[in-house]
């Protein structure tokens, strides 16, 4: 099971915690993967925290395309790809591009299982 982390850190502790996590590479002690996503600044995390519920859809009913899930949302479509290009930036999620019926189609997959959150201060 891939689970993600969310965090809020400065820059000063992800910094550190990467020094730790380079050094546990180099003595190849490191247990396996591990994928975080460590906000430094409050607008993105709560910009994420919003809209975790397209996360959630996009797991749940797995949809062909972005336009699809616009409308299992219940949103515009314009406004959806703005919070879905932030999440494929962020690494939250990626789009896959195929061409199904001579049209291009944007698939935005979500590759973890469990979503947690580290809001340790």
């Amino acid at each position: 099971m891939k689970r993600l982390i969310i965090s809020l850190k400065t820059s000063t502790d992800v910094l550190k915690n990467f020094k730790k996590a380079y050094k546990k590479a180099k003595n190849q002690k490191l247990r396996g993967p591990h994928y975080e996503i460590s906000f430094d600044n409050r607008r993105d995390f709560d910009l994420f925290a919003r809209n975790i519920h397209i996360l959630s859809k996009v797991l749940a009913f797995k949809p062909k395309s972005i336009y699809e899930l616009a409308k299992l949302c219940g949103s515009d479509t314009s406004n959806l790809n703005k919070i879905i290009l932030f999440f494929e930036r962020i690494g939250a999620l990626r789009i896959k591009e195929q061409t199904i019926g001579g049209r291009a189609v944007r698939t935005p997959l979500v590759d973890y299982d469990k979503i947690e959150f580290d809001l340790a201060a």
